[in-house]
């Protein structure tokens, strides 16, 4: 991983085909640029000759209202995931009726180390609420348990390695408008384990077509960095492979004061 963020995140704006949001071309750009830090784990993913083919793009399709739920602004969700593969190949990953992904965009990652990457997403059941799930070439990896109860979300912070000993680690906001729970999760053998949890952080308002912050990783120490429960300040979390502890780097003012702390000036 670099030890330096490449400037701050801007949030991308969650269906830019469907409707217009102010400065959407700058918040794609700094949503991007955090991916980026956090791909940067699976080394390059240049292909080899005879290699499996590769996932190089995924996208949301299939909009769908049938779960009304509207946490991102709007009571449009997506009904599948479409993966551009490397050998010129796209496959299309259909959810159930009862599913949805409720979600700003999928994060294209290699999250098991194994030098390729895969698909990180929110998929949302009508009845259990979301989870956040791993998806391949094939379908579905891994995922989380459901939140257990319709119209409870989560909001992933990023993926990145946090701890220092090569692996990734995924971290999210677990129902960031009601419980504000932290939570850090890795793939082990296969399927995700929870690691660590922490109380107090957050990093989204009902109704935002965004989720506020990300990861930074700046003289050789990576930081989440989330607002505190109550909006009031700018806090930075960190993860030793053991505990998770978090401090104070200022007030909260806006989602832009969450983005301003995200480079390494």
């Amino acid at each position: 991983m670099p030890e330096r963020a490449r400037g701050p995140r801007l949030r991308e704006a969650r269906r830019p085909a469907l409707r217009l949001w102010p400065r959407l071309a700058r918040r794609a750009a700094r949503h991007l640029r955090l991916w980026l830090v956090a791909a940067a784990l699976g080394g390059a993913f240049a292909a080899h000759a005879g290699s499996p083919a590769r996932i190089e793009r995924a996208d949301y399709a299939e909009p769908t209202s049938r779960y009304a739920h509207g946490v991102l602004g709007d009571d449009i969700e997506w009904g599948a995931l479409r993966l551009a593969l490397s050998d010129g190949r796209s496959i299309l990953i259909r959810l159930p009726q009862t599913r949805v992904f409720e979600d700003i965009a999928p994060r294209l990652v290699d999250v098991d180390g194994d030098g390729a990457p895969e698909v990180v997403v929110v998929e949302s059941d009508h009845r259990l609420g979301a989870r956040l799930a791993i998806f391949g070439t094939a379908g579905e990896i891994a995922a989380t348990p459901f939140i257990g109860q319709r119209n409870r979300w989560l909001a992933p912070v990023g993926i990145a390695d946090l701890d220092g000993d090569g692996r990734a680690e995924i971290a999210y906001i677990d129902r960031p408008h009601l419980a504000r729970v932290l939570r850090i999760w890795r793939v082990e053998g296969g399927t995700l384990v929870e690691l660590a949890t922490a109380q107090g952080l957050t990093n989204h308002r009902i109704g935002w077509p965004f989720i506020a912050g990300g990861i930074r990783a700046c003289g050789g120490i990576t930081e989440m960095i989330t607002a505190d429960a109550d909006w009031r300040t700018v806090m930075a979390t960190r993860f030793d492979g053991a505990r998770i502890t978090s401090r104070i780097l200022g007030p909260y003012s806006g989602p832009e004061s969450l983005d301003a702390v995200l480079g390494c000036e």
